[in-house]
């Protein structure tokens, strides 16, 4: 008898649709076709073992099973399910007559019981595209596609659940999730706050500025002086994700397997903070089984670099690409495939070796040239992507201990978010421009080209201060944002001092 039952595989952040088609004829062999890889071929034992256990006999007859489309390798042990459904169905153990409406996934302990399975939400939405009436996951899963409206999730314990339900003896509980309700409920709870900070109201207001422009930003200060600490606090300042947003990030760390237990949406921006260790496979994403790096987890919100000249340099370099495109290509001999990879980058280093370089009470240990060389770890085009450039000095005594607490988090982001709005509504005309941050040179011209004052000013500022060329478009960006902030239409003379003042670590020496 043959019969068909439907998987998915997952490519990138998507779905395909997998057709398995399971013959059983007279016979005793066992094959299994259609480009599995070795946890593919593997799940033979599960099957048996987890059929055993619960009662049931293994086909003894020749089963062929091939996974069509052929050309697309099947990946991972989630395949266990349909595989075991549908050669129970070929013996008639299992009725087809609703076979046929839904796409299975799951994986097969020995005893039966469902495992977690990676990619659950980019399949229930491939599911719901191709028009099929409901998908059955395990039940750790079912939350997280439950998402996907107008789809009928059932979340199953273990594979004789899932034969009762074909059989019609068992009733499965169909999975819903409010998305909305869950979603806003989750997104003004944060861990950390910018109450908690003590002085450096200079280095909070850059914060705000990067948060309002969606600018890269980087800080330069001795240990201890509260560059983790504050970059920590920069998501509670972001404005919220959207719905659509929202489903983006989830269906990444689907993917990826981040998603914790019975998590449905993810409600908060990302912040990815890997070591300084981090290879570049890990950083973009591919290997040999492909999955998201620590740039496309961050999509839609921080990439913390901690420790910036630490990271190795080839590391750093492979950054450019995507703090450019918001996307990044990852091409193998096997496979070619496209992440999403729009982030902002926040990066904290020392000074120098040592770390006490420009401190205003501890010497310096380290000559001038093993300065330079720790600064000259970072090219220059990779500090042209990076707006704000902010230096740090200590808190005194003073600021530590005064009792008065500091602005919290909530009213800086009501400032930030009114002027994503400015941003929002000024792009709405230019596809794929969100922020002030993503301004090509032609909109720089239109939206924030400053008077012949701040022309004066930003010439002056140039000449004295010995900044690059490529500083001129980042700090009118910035000053575009800082406009925006204090709800100014024009940039004004002040908007681009303030803008100036946040590049004054750009010098030529920097470029390396």
């Amino acid at each position: 008898m043959l019969v068909k039952v439907f998987g998915a595989a997952v490519q990138g952040i998507d779905a395909t649709v997998i057709t398995i088609e399971v013959n059983s004829t007279r016979g005793c062999m066992f094959h299994l076709v259609g480009l599995p890889d070795s946890a593919v071929k593997e799940s033979h034992e599960r099957i048996l073992s987890a059929l055993q256990v619960n009662g049931y006999k293994f086909p003894t007859s020749q089963i062929v099973i091939n996974m069509a489309p052929a050309d697309i390798r099947k990946e991972g042990s989630a395949y266990d399910l349909p595989l075991a459904i549908g050669m129970m169905a070929a013996k008639e153990n299992v009725s087809t007559e609703k076979l046929g409406k839904y796409i299975i996934m799951g994986e097969l302990s020995l005893d039966g019981s469902l495992q977690t399975i990676k990619g659950a939400l980019p399949i229930a939405i491939k599911a719901r595209e191709e028009g099929y009436e409901g998908l059955i996951v395990p039940r750790q899963n079912a939350k997280e596609a439950a998402v996907v409206n107008n789809l009928k999730v059932y979340g199953a314990n273990n594979i004789k659940e899932v034969m009762g339900f074909f059989n019609g003896e068992e009733t499965l509980e169909q999975t819903v999730v409010n998305t909305r309700e869950e979603f806003y409920a989750q997104q003004t709870s944060f861990e950390f706050d910018f109450s908690d900070v003590k002085g450096q109201e200079n280095v909070k207001r850059s914060l705000e500025v990067a948060a309002a422009g969606g600018h890269n930003l980087i800080m330069i200060g001795a240990p201890g002086s509260g560059k983790s600490m504050m970059a920590k606090r920069l998501p509670s300042i972001l404005p919220p994700l959207s719905l659509g947003e929202s489903l983006e990030t989830t269906k990444i760390h689907s993917v990826a397997g981040k998603l914790g237990k019975d998590t449905s949406l993810i409600a908060k921006r990302p912040f990815r903070s890997p070591h300084h260790t981090i290879s570049q496979v890990a950083m973009v994403g591919g290997g040999a089984y492909p999955q998201p790096g620590e740039i496309s987890l961050a999509h839609n919100g921080l990439l913390y670099l901690d420790e910036l000249a630490e990271f190795n340099r080839s590391v750093l370099e492979v950054l450019r690409q995507p703090l450019e495109d918001r996307t990044i290509s990852v091409s193998r001999a096997k496979y070619s495939i496209d992440y999403p990879a729009g982030f902002m980058m926040i990066a904290s280093m020392n000074p120098c070796p040592c770390g006490y370089y420009n401190h205003p009470t501890k010497a310096c240990v380290c000559s001038s040239g093993q300065v330079q060389k720790y600064l000259n770890r970072i090219s220059g085009p990779l500090l042209d992507r990076i707006d704000i450039q902010v230096e740090i000095v200590p808190v005194p005594f003073e600021k530590i201990s005064d009792k008065r607490t500091s602005e919290p988090s909530s009213a800086i982001r009501e400032r930030v978010i009114k002027a994503r709005q400015i941003q929002e509504q000024r792009y709405a005309d230019y596809p794929g421009v969100y922020c002030n941050a993503q301004m090509s040179t032609k909109l720089l011209h239109t939206f924030a080209e400053p008077d012949s004052t701040g022309l004066t000013l930003l010439k002056n500022a140039m000449n004295r201060l010995n900044l690059s060329a490529r500083a001129y478009d980042r700090i009118l960006k910035v000053s575009r944002t800082i406009a925006d902030l204090d709800g100014s239409e024009k940039v004004k003379s002040a908007h681009l001092a303030e803008a100036i003042s946040y590049r004054n670590l750009d010098r030529e020496s920097w470029a390396g």
